[in-house]
């Protein structure tokens, strides 16, 4: 309260007779001051001991040094009790005897000056001589004086003009001759005065002026012209070629052809120089723009309210339209032991659109939490997710294609109804209520993962996988196989159901019906009702000594380095075709492995990220059972926690890169001695990352501060050349996306559920000058160097063998 020498205290009825304080009889609101002894308080305090209400202050009251202590009855409980007691001299004196105010100061002086004014007799004043101090010249210098000697003019007239009519005409002044004299001003030399002050008046006007137009009228003339090619006959084209007219001019302009196909070989006559110097400036020490600025954001407080983002997507081919899926905001080992329980509130995949940034366009039904997804190259209709439980859904959204085309339009539609004023239940049917797309498909859970489904790819649409364990070409050049990864030590190869299967016998077909359930209301794309979706081949990560079974999160594929194929006419990307409504996948079928080709170019080495912070680097063809496969490992140990992102450079296919934990680390595929490029450890903890699409050198990392790390290998190796602040929570996922050759964004999402969606700045979109080779050259370094390191080691490591066998 800022009053330390006051200590509220509650009084008893009995207290209040013992001190002769009793409220509203002895003490009042108006008088509520009571001075008790110290002897008494002592006595007091001996007598009943801890029962004392003077027990809590006992000390304060022994070390007081008056005999007297005030104690106030607090009416208004100002100090929470209906007593205080005051333990200072000096407080006690300021409330017995409190200071007077400034008012009550003035009054008190105001009476003495009027008990001690005396009245004076009254006195004339007394004229007295003036005195000169100088003034008089002042007024003299200021004082204005006419020293210029006026010029006077007489005009005159003759008598019988006076009082004559006068009539005014026009008349050109330069038609007379000593009519008109222009005067024009100049300056006077011999006048230089210094205005100081001057007096203006201005008024303003409206400034009018005449104005006229007139359509112009456009000459008519034809816009299309026909022609037809002017052909020669033979005898013709014989003759021009032997004429003596082509040979002089061939022979004439043979050496300048000559020469400007030199000139070609020796220099880009279409090289920017412009261009090249600001590269050149950026790069020799200035300082470029680098930034990513804000462009949009997304939330939804029904779906994404406490929920986290897990996962987001581009649509491949819809200029504008981006997906996340979101689960509940766990801890990893929650997340773990709550994958196989049923959530309360529904979870759904948003698809989302820049033209709507305020409601969605589109929703998936998820049996669960959605940890991963991803489009299928071929077909950009079909979606595929794990669960958060181990099931692996499909979904096709081929029958909402044109709504997500037409979002501009839609959103334009909206914004003219409400210029209209419509109705409010028409803006809610138009505007909050995207339809709502169930599951196509969905893995049996006995044949699913054990635990969440951490990751998933498609399969590049040029290969197959057969349970025979050999890789097969794919005719159809249709994506049909997936790969999923999760904590429970396995890795599973999917292939998606075909729509036309050979013909079953009908006990098989009833035992089929049993194992799978098909959803209602769902379209008909993979019509499989007498199949159970069950893995085509299963891959259990240990250890072979142990059997120590890894936690596979993240896996990374070699033949995985693909990209969205577009049709063969280039659809703009504002408005896009309709695609045929006829799913690829409808026309799929299962032919046999005999009339296909094995693939022996492929590499079915892979990388896998544990949750242990452990890489792994296995092939699953070397050991192969019935069902599963049990590869060999190679295990490195360099990051201490969870491995969040593992993700093969866009540009070179043996590069990769992983996060997990306060650091990372670059590999190149090959080199087993560790990683070509690790990072120290950081404050916080990296979350996310992933490789610049454009940029060879440049890749993004995810902070739990909310911070987003920007790496230019180019520039810096031992700290990113650039950080900048997208949230308050942590970044939980990072997706790039090349929209337009000169506009690139980067979809940042949050633990907060929100989805940022920021512009990319040239400086990070456009590569420099052989980038791609410098970055190539600083890996091949780095390889060599580790190399170089461990031979030295190797060599080190034999001498000090042979000194002690020596010794």
């Amino acid at each position: 309260i800022g009053h330390p020498e006051i200590f509220p205290l509650v009084f008893t009825t009995k207290t209040q007779e013992i001190f002769n304080c009793r409220v509203d009889e002895d003490v009042t609101e108006e008088n509520c001051f009571k001075l008790i002894k110290k002897e008494d308080i002592i006595q007091d305090l001996k007598t009943r001991a801890a029962i004392s209400d003077f027990h809590p202050v006992r000390k304060v009251i022994l070390e007081y040094p008056g005999e007297e202590l005030l104690l106030v009855f607090d009416a208004k409980f100002q100090y929470g009790q209906n007593f205080y007691l005051v333990a200072s001299e000096e407080a006690k004196e300021n409330l017995l005897k409190p200071p007077e105010t400034a008012e009550e100061k003035e009054e008190k002086e105001e009476e003495n000056t009027e008990e001690t004014l005396e009245i004076h007799p009254y006195k004339p004043p007394v004229h007295k001589p003036w005195v000169s101090l100088g003034s008089e010249k002042e007024v003299e210098e200021e004082s204005v004086k006419e020293n210029v000697t006026k010029i006077k003019y007489m005009l005159s007239r003759v008598r019988r003009k006076f009082g004559a009519s006068i009539t005014f005409t026009d008349k050109n002044a330069s038609h007379v001759k000593d009519n008109y004299v222009e005067c024009t001003s100049y300056q006077d030399k011999s006048f230089s005065i210094k205005m100081l002050e001057k007096d203006v008046g201005v008024q303003m006007v409206p400034k009018v002026r005449e104005a006229s137009t007139q359509t112009k009228w456009i000459y008519q003339k034809n816009t299309a012209t026909q022609y037809f090619p002017r052909q020669s006959s033979n005898e013709e084209k014989e003759e021009s070629l032997s004429s003596e007219k082509l040979k002089d001019f061939l022979t004439s302009v043979s050496l300048r052809v000559e020469i400007a196909l030199q000139q070609n070989e020796i220099m880009n006559a279409f090289f920017d120089d412009w261009k090249a110097l600001a590269e050149d400036e950026s790069s020799s020490g200035g300082k470029p723009d680098v930034c990513l600025k804000a462009y949009q954001a997304f939330t939804d407080l029904c779906y994404l309210k406490d929920r986290t983002i897990s996962c987001v997507c581009w649509h491949p081919t819809i200029y504008g339209i981006i997906t996340v899926s979101a689960r509940e905001r766990l801890s990893y080992e929650k997340q773990v032991n709550l994958s196989g329980t049923s959530l309360l509130q529904q979870s759904v995949i948003l698809f989302w659109s820049f033209f709507d940034p305020i409601h969605p366009q589109l929703m998936l039904e998820c049996p669960e939490d959605i940890y991963c997804f991803q489009f299928s190259p071929s077909d950009p209709n079909i979606i595929a997710g794990g669960c958060i439980n181990g099931q692996v859904v499909l979904w096709d959204i081929s029958q909402h294609e044109e709504k997500l085309q037409n979002a501009k339009t839609v959103a334009d539609g909206i914004q003219m109804t409400a210029v209209n004023m419509p109705s409010v239940t028409q803006v809610q049917q138009i505007s909050t209520e995207p339809p709502l797309v169930r599951y196509c498909a969905i893995s049996s859970i006995e044949y699913s993962h054990k635990k969440p489904v951490t990751d998933i790819h498609w399969l590049p649409d040029y290969s197959e996988e057969k349970q025979v364990g050999a890789t097969f070409e794919n005719r159809a050049e249709i994506c049909v196989q997936l790969v999923t990864c999760s904590p429970d030590g396995s890795v599973l190869f999917w292939d998606t159901p075909a729509s036309k299967l050979p013909e079953q016998p009908s006990s098989e077909k009833v035992r089929g019906k049993e194992n799978f359930c098909m959803p209602p209301a769902v379209p008909d794309t993979f019509k499989h009702p007498d199949i159970c979706w069950k893995p085509l081949i299963k891959i259990n990560l240990c250890e072979s000594n142990t059997n120590t079974e890894y936690g596979p999160i993240r896996i990374c594929l070699r033949e995985l380095h693909y990209h969205y194929k577009t049709s063969e006419k280039m659809r703009s990307l504002n408005t896009l075709e309709v695609l045929g409504r006829e799913s690829p996948y409808g026309e799929m079928g299962t032919p046999s492995s005999k009339n296909l080709k094995v693939l022996e170019n492929i590499t079915t080495d892979f990388f896998v990220g544990t949750e242990d912070g452990e890489i792994l680097y296995s092939d699953w063809k070397m050991e192969i059972d019935s069902d599963s496969v049990k590869p060999h490992a190679q295990k490195y140990t360099t990051h201490t926690e969870t491995i969040n992102t593992l993700q093969r450079s866009p540009f070179f296919k043996d590069i990769i890169l992983s996060v997990g934990g306060r650091s990372f680390a670059i590999w190149k595929e090959g080199v087993t001695n560790g990683p070509i490029l690790q990072s120290s450890c950081s404050a916080g903890r990296n979350t996310v990352g992933h490789w610049s699409l454009t940029r060879p050198g440049v890749f993004f990392i995810g902070r739990d501060d909310g911070n987003i790390d920007i790496w230019d290998l180019l520039k810096k190796t031992h700290e990113p050349s650039h950080f900048q602040n997208i949230s308050e929570s942590v970044i939980t996922f990072i997706s790039p996306w090349i929209a337009s050759s000169k506009q690139h964004f980067l979809a940042v999402s949050d633990d907060l559920g929100v989805l940022h969606v920021l512009e990319i700045c040239q400086t990070l979109s456009h590569p420099s000058r052989n980038e791609h080779a410098n970055v190539l050259d600083y890996f091949e370094r780095e390889a060599k160097y580790l190399k170089y390191c461990e031979q030295e080691y190797q060599e080190f490591q034999a001498k000090t063998e042979l000194k002690w066998n020596g010794r």
